[in-house]
């Protein structure tokens, strides 16, 4: 019941609302944090034409997020357990608030670079205690990971296709786009004051354990190894894939295609990533080494088909491959989550999944920046070619990897 004072596992009073309710409201959160990830993704034409850079600078402008983002999360991604998961989320949500004012002054490349390095910054400082909330305030065993998997590409399909709409048909997209989210943010902010606190917040035993928990890591524990090291592979395939349609999908959409409508470069982002989703809910309750095996296998088969149909150029086929690819998404991120999720000590979740997204966003702008640097030398069709070639191998690579663990355990 509302207003039942509980203790968190530190003695203190934590719980307001009952942990159904918490649970949905840090989903909602996680959902906010990624849609502003791709909300500025149908605005970089817009500010490319406005201030006239290169397809690179757009690579840059979109990666120094991610680069932010892996910096906070190999410093910060374990806080969470220490001192609390409450703290970090108001935090990083009030930071989320600042970034997407500076988006809204942003009138020149370095202003708009710095609004993206504080997105990044808050989203980092987020990404592993939201995904450890989630499992802590979870109703059961299923719908933690489930939601863990789904929030993000919901919200990156939500915040792309929400603004691509916003710039075609509203007045002034640049300033309406984050207005709401600023609205959200805050909002957010505020009701998270009443969730309960889940982490065990073991503190820090002096100032020497305080660094060290701050020093740059990668948190594995030896049980989870092994799963992990087989997955990390399909994570990069799909996460390097998400980060190639977020910085240069618009471009392709108008370059190969010639379709300049910044409603169907939102909707081609939207299609793949809310395509995840549908196909995380759908498999949400199979086996999670058969759902990460199949998806993998799926989102194989739906780059290969973008690929024929850059070089045949059909948008038609091209939005195909994109559902197809975001089934395999979704499918291949909720097996790698429920597949950790299930392993993982409580006490532990903050670093692990912090580590996780670590591998993620990686994936998320190396390449993409990689690509960025490509499209002057090889071309957009080309960069677009190989680019798909090397999701496809990372995908079957972590297939093959789960298919000789299979014949091992026999």
């Amino acid at each position: 019941m509302v207003g039942v004072d509980t203790r968190s596992p530190a003695g203190r009073t934590a719980a307001r609302i009952p942990h159904r309710y918490a649970f949905w409201m840090v989903g909602i959160a996680f959902l906010v944090l990624m849609a502003s990830a791709s909300a500025p993704s149908p605005l970089y034409p817009v500010y490319q034409q406005a201030w006239g850079f290169s397809a690179l600078t757009l690579t840059v402008v979109f990666a120094v997020y991610a680069v932010a983002l892996l910096s906070t999360l190999l410093t910060v991604g374990s806080l969470s357990d220490h001192i609390g998961r409450k703290p970090i989320l108001i935090a990083s949500l009030l930071l989320l608030a600042v970034s997407l004012v500076l988006f809204i002054v942003a009138d020149s490349v370095p202003m708009l670079i710095a609004a993206r390095v504080v997105q990044g910054v808050a989203a980092g400082a987020a990404t592993g205690a939201m995904s450890a909330a989630v499992i802590d305030l979870q109703p059961n065993a299923s719908t933690g990971p489930l939601l863990n998997s789904v929030a993000p590409s919901l919200g990156l399909a939500g915040g792309a296709l929400g603004a691509g709409l916003l710039v075609q048909l509203a007045p002034a997209p640049e300033i309406l786009v984050f207005v709401l989210l600023i609205v959200a943010a805050l909002t957010l902010a505020v009701a998270l004051l009443f969730v309960p606190e889940t982490s065990a917040m073991r503190g820090f035993d002096s100032r020497r354990h305080l660094a060290a928990t701050l020093l740059p890591r990668m948190s594995i524990p030896k049980s989870v190894r092994a799963p992990f090291f087989l997955i990390a592979p399909a994570l990069f395939a799909t996460w390097s894939l998400g980060g190639f349609h977020l910085s240069l999908g618009p471009s392709i959409i108008g370059t190969v295609f010639g379709v300049d409508n910044h409603i169907v470069g939102g909707l081609e982002i939207f299609a793949l990533f809310a395509t995840g989703a549908v196909a995380a809910a759908v498999v949400r309750n199979r086996f999670p080494r058969a759902v990460m095996m199949t998806g993998a296998t799926v989102l194989a088969a739906g780059v290969a088909l973008t690929l024929v149909s850059v070089q045949i150029e059909s948008i038609a086929m091209y939005f195909v491959g994109a559902v197809i690819a975001g089934s395999g998404w979704g499918a291949t991120f909720l097996g790698s989550m429920r597949t950790l999720g299930a392993l993982v000590p409580a006490a532990e979740r903050g670093g692990v999944f912090a580590t996780t997204f670590v591998i993620s966003y990686l994936a998320f702008s190396v390449p993409a920046v990689v690509a960025g640097l490509a499209v002057h030398r090889l071309g957009l069709s080309t960069t677009v070619e190989l680019y798909g070639g090397f999701v496809i191998t990372l995908a079957l690579i972590s297939v093959l990897g789960f298919s000789v663990a299979q014949r091992r355990d026999r």
